[in-house]
């Protein structure tokens, strides 16, 4: 889903460092893999086409964080913006 994000922190030896793979459009996602020392982080296509991929070795990565788009329920709809005169 759009939005969809995950962080990867990675020991860089003296410091970290930060990376982010976003689904950039609408019906596309981001898979995680760990294969073989290796963390895969992709962003996929509907029809299971990758676009990018992102890849670490597993013994450097410090955190992975997967940060999903909330889903709101239809009645859960709140005003963008106040009216200041009520």
């Amino acid at each position: 889903m759009k939005g969809d994000r995950v962080e990867i922190v990675v020991d860089a030896g003296d410091t970290t460092r930060t990376y982010e793979v976003v689904a950039s459009r609408a019906g596309r996602r981001v898979e995680t893999a760990v294969r073989r020392g290796v963390v895969e982080v992709s962003e996929v296509t509907r029809s299971g086409s990758i676009v990018r991929t992102a890849r670490f070795m597993a013994n450097r990565v410090l955190a992975l964080v997967e940060q999903p788009v909330p889903v709101e329920a239809p009645g859960d709809r709140r005003p963008l913006r106040e009216d200041p005169q009520t």
